[in-house]
């Protein structure tokens, strides 16, 4: 089973995203991720076998995360996979350090994978035809957050489906 980490965005978020997926791709081409999909990774933990995603789940359930406000404010892209998404102009502490600490929690659990870099983002296109976001509109949005997922992934020819496993406890409910 592919699985990863995310914060997901309420569903008034997704709309802004999906509005902004829009423009970029009016510019930029490319495919549009589905509102749905729409996340923030936090760890992409990547197959694992189906007892491991149970025990991940229980693990995740038992989780409390201090909740945050993420400010995004700017567009980006990733040449490689050129994708183009939004994200934040300033470094945000509380989601690195969220990062740092699953990180963490995951190599405890023998889970390797950390990447070197972590830029907190939202895809909003795959396989853009431009990259070139300095003429998309300037935006500002304020995603409230207070709890983690943990998503199973499954790629087919549409794409890629992701259905929740588990939760972490939210300190909001």
């Amino acid at each position: 089973m592919r699985l990863f980490l995310a914060l997901v965005p309420p569903p008034e978020l997704r709309k802004r995203f999906k509005q902004l997926a829009g423009i970029a791709h009016a510019r930029c081409g490319g495919r549009r991720i589905p509102e749905p999909s729409m996340h923030l990774t936090l760890a992409f933990i990547g197959e694992v076998e189906k007892a491991r995603a149970v025990e991940l789940g229980f693990w995740v359930q038992g989780l409390s995360i201090e909740p945050g406000r993420w400010r995004l404010d700017s567009w980006g892209s990733f040449r490689g996979p050129r994708i183009v998404w939004v994200g934040g102009q300033r470094p945000d502490s509380a989601l690195t350090h969220l990062h740092q600490r699953l990180w963490d929690a995951l190599e405890s659990r023998g889970i390797q994978g950390r990447p070197v870099d972590y830029l907190p983002h939202v895809t909003l296109l795959r396989r853009a035809n431009s990259l070139e976001t300095t003429p998309l509109p300037e935006f500002e949005l304020e995603w409230h957050y207070h709890r983690l997922e943990l998503v199973h992934s499954v790629t087919d020819e549409r794409g890629a489906c992701y259905s929740t496993l588990a939760h972490s406890k939210s300190t909001i409910d």
